[in-house]
């Protein structure tokens, strides 16, 4: 969101409870010329989710479990499969996470579309 909202968006990324960056996140983000190795995996900061505007869970456990959000911020709810849980070869997990990018990413570019922040963008 941050390279595709194009300094447009301030973003914040939390999870329910800190758990690391995955090696293999870093490494399918990297396939996409995004660097996120310094970037952390933080627990939902009660005041921030106060500030803002759009909360987006990302998996079910998220929807499910996720506080309450506050009154004037909209909530939505993208059923993306954690990659994390993925089996088999090498390539077969390295694919899932590759995957995994690029449906968020196409959400992404639908919701900055949606939103009026890349006028013209496809």
């Amino acid at each position: 969101m941050r390279t595709l909202g194009q300094g447009r968006v301030e973003v914040h990324s939390a999870g329910l409870f800190a758990a690391g960056v995955h090696p293999r996140a870093v490494a399918a983000m990297r396939e996409a010329g995004i660097d996120i190795t310094g970037q952390s995996s933080d627990e939902i900061d009660q005041g921030l989710l106060h500030q803002m505007d759009y909360v987006i869970t990302l998996c079910g456990h998220a929807e499910s479990s996720c506080p309450a959000t506050p009154a004037g911020v909209r909530r939505i709810h993208w059923p993306i499969e954690d990659p994390v849980g993925a089996s088999g070869s090498e390539a077969e997990v390295s694919a899932a996470f590759s995957a995994t990018r690029q449906d968020i990413s196409a959400r992404i570019k639908k919701f900055l579309r949606e939103k009026d922040v890349l006028k013209g963008s496809p």
